[in-house]
């Protein structure tokens, strides 16, 4: 089983623990140069504020709305991270920081702990040693765990921030609900092509021929680790 742990609106996040005065107010973060939006609050992307956002544009928007916008600081979202990360190697010998606010870890032998009681244990630790909140998706893949962290974000009230795909069924049911654009490595552009095909959700593209989606991902991408095919591997293994 791997574990996906990913810090919540990661930037803002960092933000609110130094200024606690901040929960619950919408929060942006600007790029270098504080070009345009690279990270929002819940109560922002509620208000409707796309990443990507120029600032420039949005700043009557931001006024109006009382949005509390920040420049990014990189050294310490960097310092936070590190934080996050060395609560998360306790947990697992076997962890992959896959970015400056998630990472993977690789449960080997793993199996009879109860992965929810797990997955909440870890996330008060980094809560409570941070202050910083996550989400955590369990599953029998990096890809799965992709998608059970998606799910565990979505439905944070339902889920208590932790997600477990561990059978056909909950497989089956995940990628009913996925979103074809939302599966790690497909991407925008490989999705609208998709969706031309009426493959609109993550188990639609699972259920094609398998012949079908290698022609396509050798086609369409160079890069094998990176080609549909591949990913509907990962999607389907148990």
């Amino acid at each position: 089983m791997f574990a996906l742990v990913d810090c919540n609106n990661f930037y803002a996040s960092c933000e609110r623990v130094f200024n606690p005065k901040l929960d619950k107010k919408p929060i942006v973060i600007l790029s270098n140069n504080d070009g345009c939006v690279i990270s929002r609050s819940n109560e922002a992307k509620a208000l409707g504020i796309p990443m990507g956002a120029p600032a420039f544009k949005y700043d009557p928007f931001f006024k109006r709305n009382k949005v509390h916008v920040f420049s990014s600081n990189f050294p310490l979202y960097g310092d936070m991270s590190s934080r996050v990360m060395n609560i998360l190697s306790s947990y697992s010998p076997n962890i992959e920081v896959y970015s400056i606010d998630e990472a993977f870890l690789e449960l080997k032998g793993f199996e009879n702990y109860n992965l929810e009681e797990y997955g909440k244990e870890i996330r008060k630790k980094i809560l409570k040693w941070t202050g910083i909140p996550v989400s955590i998706g369990f599953a029998p893949t990096k890809a799965l765990a992709k998608v059970a962290n998606r799910i565990s974000k979505k439905f944070d009230k339902k889920t208590n921030g932790v997600y477990i795909i561990n059978s056909r069924e909950e497989r089956e049911k995940a990628l009913k609900w996925l979103k074809i654009e939302d599966v790690w490595g497909i991407g925008y552009k490989h999705a609208t092509r998709l969706k031309s095909y009426k493959i609109n959700k993550a188990y639609d593209f699972i259920k094609l021929p398998d012949d079908w989606v290698r022609t396509v991902s050798y086609t369409h991408l160079r890069a094998h680790e990176t080609s549909l095919h591949l990913v509907c591997r990962l999607l389907l293994e148990k």
